[in-house]
């Protein structure tokens, strides 16, 4: 297991006796000259710009804390500080939460931001035509209007989470008149604006002048390139063409690792890459055959070859780090003549012939592969269909034409999917849904980490997906850029942490 670090070289003289190539953006900032303008590398480009309405967390990536903000702000060690809201206060119940607005605060196109924007945007999330991929959660939210610049919101389940969730992409405020027009042209409260959208190349955001704030903010201009070619991103970090890549494929890191001119930083996460299996179908509504399914792939193998060895194993839906976490990677161990022998004892005649749908993201289309290889091992004929981001979301993800799909979830609090039948794999468990309104409603923490622990092990002995890995991910920078995330609670490039310096 490879653990989170950052490796940070130094020194001309080193760059000069190893003849290394230096970016021309390095030799500026050596040179003494102050940035204003970044470039960030993106391996997916996002469908839209309006993360309430598309669960790609590409579209998260630029737009939260960058177009759009937030009540609260999600941190990179998982804290949550004030945004929207410059303070609130909580009932002892937890249920309650009293809200007290930035007045300076306003949206790019002019219109205020008060308590019915606010009221606004949480009643839009949980509407009978919201897309919202959160909006479970805000169903279960009433927001009150109190005075122009207080809300009330009122939760009819205890949610210890609750103020973390709202900093997510998910719970934007957005403006009502502008609302319909975010995927394209959006309009939030945040120091950037959109420039430029260049499909299938770049985007482009500019500073907002008007924000309160902006004479705090270092970046005035930065710049998203979508590039995900493994190869093609390495050639842009080397030849300066993009300053900083998030998330950028494992398989560059070396390189980059032993060049002064660059920093690396390998963060930790909280989310969980998985082989969901649609519990819906046969025969892999018996849970021999998920058993199997699960018995059948080594983790450490997935790893290395989706990750290139950068995850920590995993046994259920839940991460080393997370309150409550327990270690179920024992429940399900790699066994191939365990998956042999539960297949035959669930009556299955091989080759069991299924599909995997993968997804864009080099882990899925490298790991499906993986994959495939393990599973045919013990009688699985697995066929590979590589899909682009919108028929994922459409066919897997609304309509549920798969058999298996590999896909990372990177929400950090999303057990609750398994309580949710209508949800894309098709759990549908009576005791894990009364388990879950349990967990729900346990104040005392002692009590809520015990309820997890159980969830856990639950889904874990259910084999509802194949529980792979804990991913790790990596960024290479410019050397000189300060205020990059060192861990990922969420998927963000906060525009307004960064800067350049000598």
């Amino acid at each position: 297991m490879f653990t989170r670090r950052t490796v940070l070289a130094s020194g001309a003289a080193l760059l000069a006796a190893s003849g290394t190539t230096v970016p021309l953006s390095v030799l500026a900032q050596s040179a003494g000259t102050t940035q204003s303008t970044i470039t960030i590398g993106m391996a997916l480009e996002p469908p839209s710009l309006d993360p309430t309405a598309n669960a790609a967390s590409a579209v998260g990536e630029i737009t939260l804390y960058n177009l759009y903000e937030t009540l609260t702000k999600i941190n990179a060690d998982g804290s949550v500080s004030p945004l929207l809201a410059e303070s609130w206060e909580v009932s002892s119940d937890l249920k309650t939460y009293t809200f007290r607005l930035r007045k300076e605060s306003r949206f790019h196109n002019g219109e205020p931001f008060n308590a019915e924007a606010v009221k606004f945007s949480f009643d839009r999330a949980k509407a009978s035509n919201s897309i919202n991929k959160d909006k479970a959660t805000f169903a279960k939210l009433n927001t009150d209007v109190l005075d122009d610049y207080t809300v009330r919101i009122s939760n009819s389940d205890v949610e210890p989470e609750l103020l973390f969730m709202l900093g997510q992409a998910t719970a934007i405020i957005v403006e009502p008149k502008s609302a319909a027009k975010n995927a394209s042209t959006p309009t939030g409260t945040g120091p950037y604006q959109l420039v430029r959208w260049s499909r299938g190349t770049s985007l482009s955001l500019k500073r907002w002048d008007d924000y309160p704030r902006a004479s705090q903010l270092r970046i005035q201009t930065a710049v998203f390139k979508f590039i995900a070619d493994p190869a093609a991103q390495v050639a842009s970090l080397l030849a300066g063409d993009v300053d900083a890549f998030p998330r950028v494929s494992p398989r560059s890191v070396q390189q980059f690792e032993t060049n002064a001119a660059y920093q690396t930083v390998v963060s930790g996460s909280r989310a969980k890459t998985i082989l969901a299996i649609n519990n819906r179908r046969k025969p892999l509504d018996d849970v021999r055959v998920r058993r199997a399914i699960a018995a059948a792939i080594d983790r450490r193998i997935v790893i290395e070859g989706a990750g290139d060895g950068y995850g920590a194993p995993i046994g259920s839906h839940y991460v080393p780090g997370a309150f409550g976490f327990v270690d179920t990677t024992g429940i399900n161990p790699y066994d191939p003549d365990k998956a042999v022998a539960l297949l035959k004892e669930a009556g299955i005649k091989t080759p069991l012939k299924l599909r995997m749908a993968l997804p864009p993201p080099p882990y899925a289309r490298q790991g499906g592969i993986v994959i495939a290889a393990l599973l045919a091992k013990v009688g699985i004929q697995v066929e590979l269909e590589n899909v682009e981001w919108a028929q994922w979301l459409s066919n897997v993800m609304a309509k549920h034409h798969f058999d298996l799909t590999m896909i990372s979830h990177v929400e950090p609090f999303d057990l609750g999917n398994y309580a949710n039948p209508d949800y894309y794999w098709g759990y549908n468990s009576e005791p894990f849904q009364k388990l879950f309104e349990q967990i729900k409603g346990a104040v005392q923490p002692a009590e809520r980490a015990r309820l997890l622990g159980n969830a856990q092990r639950m889904l874990a002995e259910d084999s509802v997906n194949a529980f792979l890995y804990q991913p790790q991910w990596v960024t290479v920078a410019n050397k000189n850029i300060r205020g990059l995330w060192r861990d990922m609670p969420v998927f963000v490039n906060d525009l307004s942490a960064l800067r350049w310096t000598n």
